[in-house]
């Protein structure tokens, strides 16, 4: 099924009323020269062209139709449109699967009455290509004719809508509202915007992703096609969850695996609509950037201490100058120019073209990933601004000289005028207006070429979406560690028992101290059923005494000591994403804490110790306060072996947790000090061996 033919169309049909008239208006606004053919059953006329009343009166197939009439014309018109091998149908109308049985079902009769025809929608504003002025949308829209430019692929009409509208001189190339997503998904988009040569970049605004499967793949197309992608995604905020059994799944979201998914596909995630246009413009003006090494110069201190705040966090750096740079600008400015990054170079030479441009020039031969020259212009309307052209056209022809990567930011919107956003874009300057949208744009940017470096990531683990229906058994602490150890995931000591007696004479095989727990129990912490640090056997005995009422059997194994840091390494399932890992700062505060990384699988080694090193308490493994290096390598080795196993069988899983994984000083290992374990069909999948 190709979509050459509807996003591309020389012959347009528009059904409706008032709304396809609109749509005429607008192609015919924007300087389309197809054929547009409207199609009403009580009209002769209309934005003076012939009106055709039915499908079948049409003078040929049309390329494009557009439908803006009730949902059950909608499935008619369809079924004719694809009887007469159209190429392809956009469909306005709601109340289809969002509307209920009823409209499920409707839907269902849409898709199967539009065959093999490609079909956006229903529930969709449509498709705006500014390259050849077809404006398949029926209201006003605020794009311009553009022969290259980003692409937009949106699950909201009206932020379609509301960006076409930005004056930041972002240029647009395509937008596409998915609707219902019923035959044209997002994959399918990104996959079509990517092999276009009119396409410099791809800007999402997400609300999920159906198949991440699917979608991983066409990202990685989109590499391939050296197109980058950046998204803006809902819904962070979580509600809050069902009590679970594992502290995994209390740490496992989704908007956490959808981030984990961008990170995997080489995607950049934003967090707000400016910030997504200030990133498709670093992206369309210079693309993916090697590294995140900023320089900085502006006339005002106040500016650049506001560009250093906004770099906090932000992986950014404004690194010093070397010495042979700072020689190369002191030699040609005021000698009372302090000559440093971030460059504070005053008013000296305002408004000096020539001067400033040599300045620029020896600045940029630093090298920087890109340049940031902090400029705000006055208003037009009431000041003149002629007199900031001097430093604006100086840095120009720096960048141009040096053939550097340069960006002209002003330190909020209303200070870049559009028409400038658009000649420093046709010049090869980034126009970044606002710090924090700017910055962010930047640092989108650098996290894509810093993915690109990267190998790219294998296909998705494939499990059976709904394997979370049926029998699952939730194994005892023990033998959920045998099977830990199984896989070579170190777990400490233990005999199994059943009443004071046997605990004390096992606790004095394994030797002083132990740790007792009552076995069977979801959570024995809050309920008692944990003593740990035990020196001799007649407490033991005691301890089983006591927890008598809590269980018939016991676990009594040696206690882990000299531990670096304490993580939890743990499998959750969604219904989106299947078995994933996840790994964090464990203990009995992990669910206070928070502090994890979600995984997709397959694993690989790198993505394990890139999971560590993002945790905030990655400190602790390095070696903290006196503390010795843990063994990181080892740590490593655990959650790959757990990402192997469910690998090897992606619905067996139910939920996992080893909380805490001990990390022990380099050299000397982990050890598994607890672990839950929740099987699917056990008797099919891992046939448990008895307890000894």
């Amino acid at each position: 099924m190709s979509f050459d033919r509807l996003l591309r169309p020389r012959s347009i049909a528009v059904f409706g009323g008032a709304a396809a008239e609109e749509l005429i208006r607008q192609c015919d606004a924007m300087g389309y020269d197809g054929a547009i053919w409207p199609v009403h059953p009580k009209r002769e006329e209309t934005q003076g062209r012939p009106v055709f009343a039915a499908v079948g009166d049409l003078p040929g197939s049309p390329d494009a139709a557009y439908l803006a009439v009730n949902r059950h014309l909608t499935v008619d018109i369809v079924r004719q449109l694809a009887a007469r091998q159209a190429g392809g149908a956009i469909c306005y109308a709601t109340g289809f699967t969002e509307a209920g049985d009823e409209g499920a079902e409707l839907e269902q009769q849409l898709l199967e009455g539009c065959g093999e025809m490609p079909l956006i929608g229903p529930n969709s504003y449509g498709l705006l290509n500014y390259v050849d002025g077809a404006m398949l949308w029926p209201d006003q829209q605020g794009g311009r004719r553009v022969e290259r430019g980003i692409a937009l692929i949106t699950m909201s009409s009206n932020v379609a809508f509301n960006l076409t509208m930005q004056r930041r001189g972002l240029p647009i190339a395509f937008v596409v509202s998915l609707g219902n997503k019923l035959k044209f998904d997002l994959h399918d988009a990104i996959r079509i915007f990517a092999g276009l040569d009119e396409v410099s970049a791809i800007g999402l605004y997400v609300e999920g992703v159906s198949d991440p499967g699917a979608f991983a793949e066409a990202a990685a197309f989109a590499r391939e096609c050296e197109t980058p992608v950046v998204a803006i995604k809902t819904g962070r905020s979580e509600a809050a969850q069902q009590v679970v059994l594992s502290h995994t799944a209390s740490l496992a979201g989704c908007d956490e695996l959808m981030s984990e998914l961008f990170r995997r596909a080489g995607v950049a995630r934003v967090d707000s609509l400016e910030a997504l246009i200030e990133a498709l413009k670093v992206l369309h003006v210079v693309g993916p950037l090697p590294g995140g090494r900023i320089g900085a110069a502006s006339t005002s201190g106040g500016d650049l201490s506001l560009l250093a705040d906004g770099m906090i966090g932000t992986g950014l750096e404004m690194p010093p100058l070397s010495e042979a740079t700072v020689e190369r600008v002191a030699a040609n400015v005021h000698d009372r120019l302090v000559v440093a990054n971030p460059l504070d170079y005053q008013m000296f030479d305002w408004n000096d073209e020539d001067r400033l441009a040599g300045m620029f020039g020896d600045f940029l031969a630093e090298d920087f990933d890109i340049t940031l020259c902090l400029l705000d212009h006055p208003r037009d309307d009431k000041c003149d601004p002629s007199t900031w052209r001097g430093a604006e056209r100086g840095f120009v022809r720096a960048v141009r000289e040096t053939g550097c990567h340069g960006a002209i930011h002003s330190t909020f919107t209303d200070t870049m005028p559009e028409i400038l956003a658009e000649n420093l874009i046709e010049e090869g300057i980034v126009p970044l207006a606002g710090i924090d949208a700017g910055l962010a744009g930047v640092r989108a940017a650098v996290q894509i070429g810093s993915a690109w470096r990267r190998q790219l990531a294998p296909p998705l683990l494939r499990w059976t979406p709904g394997c979370t229906n049926g029998d699952v058994v939730q194994l005892d602490e023990a033998e959920a560690k045998r099977r830990v150890g199984r896989r070579g995931i170190a777990v400490p000591e233990g005999r199994v028992v059943t009443a004071p007696a046997a605990a004390a004479a096992a606790a004095s095989e394994i030797g002083m101290p132990v740790a007792v727990k009552a076995l069977g129990l979801a959570h024995k912490t809050e309920v008692g059923g944990v003593r740990l640090g035990i020196e001799t056997p007649e407490a033991v005995a005691t301890a089983v005494a006591d927890m008598a009422e809590l269980s018939e059997r016991f676990l009594v194994e040696r206690m882990v000591t000299g531990a670096v840091a304490e993580l939890i390494v743990g499998v959750s399932r969604d219904e989106q994403f299947g078995p994933h890992l996840v790994v964090g700062g464990g203990g009995v505060l992990v669910e206070l804490l928070r502090d994890s990384r979600s995984l997709l699988l397959p694993i690989r080694r790198g993505d394990a110790a890139a999971a560590l090193q993002g945790l905030r308490s990655a400190r602790l493994l390095q070696g903290y306060r006196g503390s010795p290096p843990a063994d990181i390598e080892a740590a490593v080795d655990a959650i790959v072996a757990i990402g192997r196993w469910v690998e090897e069988a992606p619905d067996a899983i139910a939920e996992l947790d080893l909380n805490p994984l001990m990390v022990l000083p380099r050299g000397q290992g982990v050890v598994a000090a607890d672990a839950m374990l929740v099987l699917r069909n056990p008797s099919q999948t891992d046939e448990p061996e008895p307890i000894r």
